[in-house]
């Protein structure tokens, strides 16, 4: 069916909507406390409202926006029948859900803020998933949703059951993901595009996709908790209810059914699609339900009926056929009607009673009649009792599987245990004698199961325009057209198949005592335990390889690394079929490279002779600064004069850590001889040079440089170097500038704990210059002051500010730039650092370096989001060109905020270096010497 093109941006702005949301929850909650909730439930509620609108005007409506196309990657949504009963169940629990919490939680619950965020963000990355129409795009939606999950399952950090839970989740379904994507990636290529609905309409073949398809299903099969992945979802019922309610219920264990009922009409004919989904998913089904007949907790009752009800709907979808598809919808809505209400009346009676143990509950149908009658609503349902909605799937799943009788027969003894634990769930919660008092419900926690309960039966007369609405999906898979929505179809076997299965559940409800006792006698082995146990070892191995591999030694990593390399180069040429490549070996081109070359090699050659430490780290130094003259003499003056700059901090870095290092000769012989080691690094350097010149060599496409002369003229800029990083490639330095802050960060913190390295104070209570005083006013003992040192840095630091200023503003049409002018201001407060000490350097940057860090980052984002929303394209907002006198040309530009921003982070980044490894290093020198 022909996809109706719905005006780009409305999807998107249901997920912008819930990004926005979450990032306001914890401001919203500090300022209305629970009752945000109410507002966040907002979000999903226009969700809700948008997928009715999407169903009235017709389905499948899509829009797609590019991303990264090279890569197959592009913002492609696409709602259908299948997608619009997600988006329904996502978006309608969602918003009931968060009514629910606003008085679930207690008033001074720790941490809600951050739970409303990350629930609301868990809604849009689920919303997300459902009507992505890009492989890749759904993939980041599924990872999104586990990392979510994470947080909601372990919101209470004291809890080490919530934590444990958490992790087992993460595990689980993350390794199963990364399963998924492998054969994501290996459809996406057999089929030339990684568009769903284009994938689904004519499905790839060859020798890789049955392979492929088990990665999917493995990352289906993780998510949903089928066997043998099942041990996470009743772990997570440590869990809120709340998350319980939506996560575990209505959402994300779907997300596994829902990647089955995807790719069914696509692979659902192909052998290995049914010999794993339906086997796995009709054992799931037993055991699962076989599990929740001895479960005292109330929600893991329900916690294994949601795992056993989940293997019945992969059985289904696994099945392959459009009657099983049909029942599997069914079952979709269904579930996620009378499972969300049953955990949310779970939620309801632990705060009313404040227990859960069903052992402990008696007579609750009496103090809580109205909640009883909503759970009695949502059990039929789950039993499958007529006039349900769980009756019309269970009927059309036993007439689709007629056919096959063996299935069948498993899926009514599944039903049997529906029936047993249902009846087991109603009457440990409500029945007995009287004796439990509860407090009475209000409105915000009692209407959405209630309202839940109520649309389980409600909507069950409307079943056959369900089925009908449906057939845009169902028609796609084969075998369609001999089953109907209805509360009954006028089938007699599936009608006697139901009542078999009602008569079997209350035989073995009545039977509970020897149930209990046959299913832990006949307990072979339990899930969790086994999950445990794995961990363990894989624990222990790791923690042995580590100690065989990771001995502390930077000697060893270094040899490990070099052996590897030059082993692969040895390995290729003597066994690897050589290509036919011709190599243009150019000598030089100018005099001067040859003798910078030479001398490059002279100082690599005699570093490993050196045994002082500070002396190895000039002569290393020096290879930089022929590096840098190289690229001098090339023609390239920018990456020369960053080279030059990032070498000459990195020597202050080096110099200010080797102050806690022994200055002398290095004691003891080296374990491995100078001339292996020598030997080791020719063949190294010998392999790498040949790889990149066999690279080059390789080349068939034109050369992306030549086209970088024109693109830095329509982007204004007479630097290309400058145009690349900022004009072609921005989100690229962005990108950098972000890993760079953050090795930074953890650099600093790892050396040292303490987040103010200095102070305005003296311990010894010697005076310091306040703020308003002349900057370097002996700071320093009056025995570590240099007068030269304190003249020269007098003189020249407001000049070196002020080249770090020229240099950032004129990156753009000369040499220079943020990072080049930041590296340069760096510089100038190292000097001001090494004159005055670190009461200086306190002194000449009043702000603190993760502020500088933080505000570079965030100026050179919002510069280019601004540039993209704007302009449709990062950093074209804003250009133009003025003269100053004595500068030149100015080149104004969206460009030069962006720079701005990277200046002041490579200033703050400098800031915390001199802070940590200078400061921090003085403080302790001083606390040594009183």
């Amino acid at each position: 069916m022909p996809t109706t093109t719905v005006p780009r941006g409305n999807m998107e702005s249901l997920l912008i909507l819930h990004a926005v949301a979450a990032v306001c929850a914890p401001a919203l909650v500090r300022r209305l406390g629970r009752a945000a909730f109410l507002v966040l439930a907002a979000a999903p509620a226009c969700g809700f409202a948008y997928t009715l609108w999407t169903a009235l005007r017709g389905v499948p409506t899509g829009s797609s926006h590019a991303w990264a196309p090279v890569l197959g990657l592009d913002l492609a949504f696409r709602a259908d029948a299948l997608g619009v009963l997600m988006m329904a169940l996502v978006t309608g629990v969602g918003a009931l859900v968060l009514v629910y919490c606003s008085r679930y939680f207690d008033a001074d619950e720790e941490g809600l803020g951050r739970f409303g965020g990350v629930l609301v963000a868990f809604a849009g990355a689920m919303l997300g998933l459902v009507v992505a129409d890009n492989l890749l795009l759904l993939y980041v939606f599924w990872e999104l949703t586990t990392v979510f999950s994470y947080l909601l399952i372990g919101h209470d950090p004291r809890s080490r059951q919530a934590r444990r839970a958490a992790t087992q989740a993460l595990t689980v379904t993350a390794a199963g993901g990364l399963a998924m994507l492998a054969g994501m990636v290996i459809l996406g290529e057999a089929a030339g595009t990684y568009r769903i609905s284009l994938i689904v309409e004519e499905p790839p073949s060859g020798a890789l996709i049955p392979a492929a398809v088990v990665l999917l299903l493995a990352g289906a099969l993780s998510k949903s908790a089928i066997f043998p992945f099942s041990m996470w979802l009743p772990a997570a019922m440590a869990a809120p209810t709340p998350v319980s309610a939506y996560l575990h219920a209505a959402a994300m264990v779907k997300a596994g059914v829902y990647l089955l009922a995807r790719f069914g009409p696509a692979f659902g004919t192909l052998p290995v699609w049914r010999a794993v989904a339906v086997p796995l998913g009709l054992l799931t089904m037993l055991l699962a339900g076989w599990r929740a007949l001895r479960e005292y907790d109330l929600k893991r009752l329900l916690a294994y009926g949601t795992v056993s009800q989940l293997g019945f709907m992969t059985a289904l979808f696994g099945a392959g056929t459009g009657d099983t598809a049909l029942a599997g919808v069914a079952m979709l809505l269904a579930h996620g009607l009378f499972k969300a209400s049953l955990f949310l009346v779970v939620g309801v009676i632990d705060h009313a009673t404040g227990t859960r143990d069903l052992r402990e509950l008696s007579g609750l149908w009496r103090t809580a009649p109205w909640l009883c009658a909503a759970a009695a609503v949502a059990t039929v349902s789950m039993a499958g009792i007529p006039p349900t909605l769980g009756f019309v799937g269970k009927e059309a799943a036993f007439e689709s599987l007629l056919g096959d009788p063996v299935v069948l027969a498993v899926v009514v003894a599944g039903s049997v245990l529906t029936v047993a634990y249902s009846a087991r769930f109603l009457w440990g919660g409500f029945g007995g004698a009287p004796g439990t008092v509860a407090r009475p419900s209000v409105a915000a926690t009692f209407a959405p199961p209630a309202l839940l309960a109520v649309l389980g039966v409600a909507l069950a007369p409307f079943a056959a325009g369900y089925g009908r609405a449906m057939e845009g999906y169902t028609a796609t898979f084969p075998g369609t057209g001999h089953v109907h929505l209805a509360l009954w179809t006028g089938a007699v076997v599936p009608l006697l198949l139901s009542a078999v299965a009602l008569c079997g559940g209350a035989l073995l409800f009545a039977a509970g005592g020897l149930v209990e006792r046959l299913g832990r006698v006949l307990r072979i082995v339990d899930s969790g335990r086994v999950y445990w146990a794995l961990m363990r070892g894989l624990e222990r191995f790791s923690l042995q390889l580590t100690g065989v591999t990771q001995r502390g030694s930077l000697t060893d990593y270094l040899m490990i690394a070099f052996v590897s390399v030059a082993g692969i180069g040895v390995f290729a040429a003597l066994y690897g079929p050589m290509p036919d490549l011709h190599l243009d070996v150019v000598s030089w081109t100018r005099p001067e490279q040859p003798l910078v070359g030479a001398l490059v090699v002279a100082t690599a050659v005699l570093a490993p002779r050196i045994r002082t430490h500070i002396v190895l780290a000039l002569v290393a130094g020096l290879t930089g600064y022929g590096t840098a003259l190289l690229f001098l003499v090339h023609g390239s003056p920018d990456l020369a004069l960053t080279q030059f700059l990032t070498e000459t901090l990195s020597l202050v870095v080096f110099v200010l850590v080797l102050r806690r290092l022994p200055l002398g000769p290095r004691e003891g012989r080296p374990r491995v001889p100078l001339v292996v080691r020598l030997g080791l690094g020719v063949v190294s350097g010998v392999v790498v040079t040949l790889a990149g010149m066999l690279a080059v060599s390789a080349r068939q496409a034109p050369p992306a440089g030549a086209l970088i002369p024109e693109a830095a003229r329509e982007a204004g800029a007479a630097n290309a170097v400058s145009a690349l990083l900022v004009d072609i490639r921005a989100w690229d330095t962005m990108g950098e500038s972000s890993v760079l802050v953050v090795l930074t960060l953890g650099v600093t913190s790892l050396v040292f704990l303490r987040r103010r390295a200095y102070t305005l104070e003296r311990p010894s209570g010697e005076r310091v210059p306040e703020r308003g005083a002349h900057w370097l006013a002996a700071t320093l003992p009056k025995d570590e002051r240099a007068a030269v040192l304190e003249i020269v840095a007098r003189l020249i630091f407001h000049t070196v500010l002020l080249i770090s200023v020229f240099l950032l503003f004129t990156g753009h049409s000369a040499v220079g730039g943020g990072f080049a002018g930041g590296i340069v201001a760096g510089l100038a407060l190292v000097i001001r650092y090494l004159a005055g000490g670190r009461y200086e350097l306190a002194l000449a940057v009043p702000a603190h370096a993760g502020v500088l860090i933080g505000f570079g980052l965030l100026l050179s984002t919002v510069t280019a989001l601004c540039g993209l929303v704007f302009s449709g394209t990062p950093l074209t907002m804003l250009s133009a060109d003025v003269e100053v006198p004595l500068v030149g040309t100015l080149h104004l530009s969206t460009v030069l905020l962006f720079d701005v921003g990277v200046y002041a982070a490579v200033v703050g980044m400098v800031q915390d270096f001199l802070r940590s490894l200078g400061a921090e290093l003085d403080r302790q020198i001083e606390e040594e010497g009183r």
